[in-house]
């Protein structure tokens, strides 16, 4: 199934933050995309494409490099950052 291109600006490195930020709330669909990804073992490649909408063929670096920013900050929010979300 073809899956829709970002319609906001993706980042090439997420911006960090010790709490949730407006680009999160921005991309949290993004972030489920890359978390359901990571659990059916897409490659990076994969979700460079089909996620992040970007060419890892024309870009390999920039393609990695955004994908491993989007896995990092996407696992931060489920195992940290939701306890803002909750008051925790």
């Amino acid at each position: 199934m073809l899956q829709p291109k970002p319609t906001t600006p993706i980042a090439d490195e997420v911006p960090w933050s010790d709490s949730i930020t407006s680009y999160d709330r921005q991309h949290r669909t993004i972030y489920l995309r890359i978390l359901d990804a990571c659990a059916y073992n897409a490659s990076v490649e994969e979700m460079a494409d089909r996620i992040l909408g970007i060419d890892p063929i024309l870009e390999p670096i920039r393609a990695r490099k955004a994908v491993r920013s989007h896995i990092d900050r996407a696992n931060w929010i489920v195992t940290t950052g939701s306890k803002h979300l909750f008051g925790g």
